[in-house]
């Protein structure tokens, strides 16, 4: 489609804005006076070749009467050069010539006429013509300004589908997903990796002393702790396959998919190591203390018939494991 706005040209159905490109001024007044009488036509001639395509241009013709046989340029090769031009290829183009010549009238064709008239033409015939093209074309500007308004709509929809999307996924105060996306998550790499039987691995991840550190700190100084730790948890997951999650409290997730124990265990180390860093001050277990992680790990290959609470619990031993000897650390159940 090209270039024009509706907004740009005549919408009234019964309207016309013509331009006719001729050499000859008594061609032009001809037509002129044959349209004047007719309401809602707008006539507009050109008699140079050259300026052609930039008055269409500037007047938005609904109709262009060209003229075959000009000087200086070739009817035949200005009809096409308005049908390469992004802003004048669809517009009607009724060619006028002097003969009624099959071979003339095939060219015109090929090279992009919508019709063919021999002149001058008989008036009622002229203007039947130039409102039936016109009411095609301005029917056409309406579609694909309907169309560009429901491709702007459906893409308006979808952004704000993605965006409802993502905050329903989110939990609030990390940007993490919450535990609702992490369940369905979870059951959906479940199944996959049952289909296709290969490693799921799960971390389930538990801020040590979260409870002395919000008594000591505040709630706000915790808030700030924890997105700081989700921060981390985040960075370590690597892959869009990953989902990094807030499972509740100062209680946090990671699905693995495709991943083995050995792979999960090297993610779980370098989260708890990127915590450490953080050197979140911390009072327990002692004063000079610094905030860190426990992280239980878990890797199945599930089975039909299996659960993906199973690779849950499996996780939660781990985790129990970790803070039973001593926090700040990996544990994996046996």
């Amino acid at each position: 489609m090209n270039d024009l706005q509706l907004d740009d040209v005549k919408t009234d159905e019964n309207s016309a804005m013509v331009l006719l490109v001729d050499d000859q001024a008594m061609i032009g007044e001809a037509v002129r006076r044959g349209l004047a009488q007719e309401p809602n036509i707008d006539f507009h001639f050109c008699a140079d070749p050259h300026q052609a395509i930039a008055q269409a241009i500037r007047i938005k013709p609904t109709v262009i009467l060209q003229d075959l046989v000009m000087p200086g340029l070739d009817g035949l090769t200005l009809v096409r050069e308005y049908r390469n031009h992004p802003a004048t290829q669809n517009i009607p183009i009724i060619v006028l010539s002097t003969k009624e010549d099959p071979l003339i009238k095939s060219a015109a064709f090929a090279a992009g006429a919508n019709d063919y008239l021999v002149k001058l033409p008989d008036n009622i015939e002229l203007v039947a013509r130039i409102r039936y093209h016109s009411r095609s074309y301005t029917t056409l500007l309406q579609r694909d300004a309907a169309y560009r308004a429901l491709r702007v709509s459906q893409q308006q929809l979808l952004d704000t589908n993605l965006v409802l999307q993502r905050l329903m996924n989110s939990d609030g105060l990390t940007g993490l997903s919450n535990r609702r996306h992490f369940d369905e998550y979870l059951e959906l790499e479940w199944r996959r990796a049952a289909r296709e039987q290969t490693q799921l691995s799960l971390l389930m991840i538990d801020v040590d002393y979260f409870k002395s550190y919000n008594d000591s700190f505040g709630h706000l100084d915790g808030d700030e702790a924890l997105r700081k730790v989700a921060a981390a948890i985040r960075d370590a997951s690597s892959r869009p396959s990953d989902l990094p999650a807030r499972y509740g409290g100062e209680e946090f997730a990671i699905v693995l998919p495709n991943t083995s124990l050995g792979g999960a265990r090297l993610v779980a180390e370098k989260l708890r190591q990127a915590v450490q860093v953080l050197k979140i001050p911390h009072i327990s277990p002692g004063e000079g203390s610094s905030l860190t992680i426990s992280i239980g790990l878990a890797t199945q290959t599930p089975q039909q018939g299996g659960n993906c609470r199973e690779l849950i619990s499996a996780a939660d031993k781990g985790l129990y494991l970790a803070k039973n000897n001593g926090r700040n650390q990996v544990g994996v159940a046996s």
